[in-house]
């Protein structure tokens, strides 16, 4: 992978800010995009900016194709069988809610989750908990914070569906979930992963997985903003019923009823964001062109780097998984009397190293272990090694300062 011709597809890149070129670890929260996706969504706005699905004329039509273009991209890199299984949504989120609130969960229905699940993966559970009586369980992790898969095992009984993170955006720690759904499938349970953290960074079968539902979001994974993908087996698709309705998602109406459309129509209603999904596409095919074992690979050199250069500094110490192979691009951290936020602002202010601070919407993971956050860097495929060796130079100061 050539990291220095990758580069150049990232014009934001090739701009200096008070004449030092940025470095961006903020990856986990939001990747940067690559020219090719920008032209795709300028392509939409300059050339065919029309409704598609409804509009027959020749903008409308190449809007159309175009569309569905992007959903066939799509499930050829996850895998799925058939692109009518990939609904649009607007993020990881939106997917997740929607599966939450279109299962019908009658009360005393049991969904188990992790420890270390995003609020994302988290509230809609709680909330039905109080609107519908369903119980919400969370498996724990074992004393080094990998998966507890005997404990798992244990409470998956009884449990209509599992919906449980498939990589952390705390530490980047992957979690066993061949094992999981074939355990959970084992007790009668469906499986929901949570894939944000997973798609932009390792290659995934849905199909070979055999898992029932995966949610991700577009920006993540070098796509637009408010863009993301519900993945559903088919049969089961049929079997929800949407929570959003109105236009797009009707065959037919009468002022006393109305006929839905098929999946995935019947789940994206209203005028959907063709610029985004269209873009989101190209961003799929860019990262099937570049290699996500590629990826993988190359991050996991950036994480070695990160972790040995943190580890010789006094007062530091490594948030979660402390093994940086089983981290993926991740490395959440803390020194010893400066504040995350400290951190963050000090790296951003001296040296245009952009990470992140604070819980990272897992406050629960967090306040169970009476941890005040962390600073965390994550790391993607344009991120070089000399990028992560001034990165660790640069905390060295902080320390020294401090």
């Amino acid at each position: 992978m050539n990291i220095k011709k990758l580069r150049k597809d990232f014009p934001i890149l090739q701009k200096k800010i008070s004449g030092k070129f940025p470095i961006y670890f903020d990856n986990a929260c939001q990747t940067l995009r690559p020219k090719n996706v920008i032209d795709k969504i300028l392509e939409y706005y300059t050339q065919y900016p029309a409704c598609g699905g409804r509009s027959i004329h020749k903008w409308g039509d190449r809007t159309t194709k175009e569309f569905e273009h992007s959903r066939e991209i799509i499930a050829k890199l996850i895998g799925a069988e058939d692109s009518k299984e990939i609904i649009f949504t607007k993020n990881t989120t939106e997917g997740l809610n929607l599966v939450a609130h279109s299962l019908n969960f009658k009360k005393g229905d049991i969904v188990l989750g992790s420890d270390r699940e995003h609020n994302s993966n988290l509230i809609p559970w709680q909330i039905l908990t109080k609107t519908k009586g369903i119980k919400h369980k969370a498996a724990p992790s074992k004393p080094d914070s990998t998966f507890d898969l005997e404990k798992f095992k244990f409470m998956v009984k009884g449990a209509r569906l599992v919906s449980i993170i498939y990589t952390s955006n705390i530490d980047g720690y992957t979690l066993p979930v061949k094992e999981i759904i074939k355990t959970a499938h084992d007790h009668g349970a469906l499986v929901m992963l949570d894939a944000a953290q997973t798609i932009p960074h390792k290659e995934i079968d849905a199909k070979k997985l055999d898992v029932d539902f995966l949610a991700f979001s577009g920006h993540k994974m070098l796509g637009p903003s408010g863009t993301g993908i519900l993945y559903g087996k088919y049969h089961l698709l049929e079997e929800l019923n949407p929570i959003f309705t109105g236009g797009g998602v009707a065959k037919n109406t009468t002022y006393t009823g109305h006929e839905l459309l098929e999946p995935p129509e019947k789940f994206e209603a209203g005028l959907q964001n063709y610029a985004g999904m269209i873009g989101l596409g190209e961003a799929a095919k860019y990262l099937m062109k570049v290699g996500l074992n590629n990826i993988e690979k190359h991050e996991l050199e950036l994480n070695k780097i990160a972790t040995e250069g943190l580890l010789e500094i006094d007062g530091s110490r490594i948030i979660g998984i402390q093994d940086y192979r089983l981290r993926s691009g991740v490395i959440s951290f803390g020194l010893d009397g400066i504040h995350s936020h400290d951190i963050c602002m000090i790296l951003d202010d001296t040296e245009n190293i952009m990470i992140r601070s604070g819980s990272h919407c897992v406050h629960s993971w967090f306040n169970s272990r009476g941890i005040q956050g962390s600073a965390r860097a994550s790391f993607y495929l344009y991120n070089t090694k000399e990028e992560v060796e001034k990165f660790v130079d640069a905390l060295k100061k902080v320390r020294k300062a401090i």
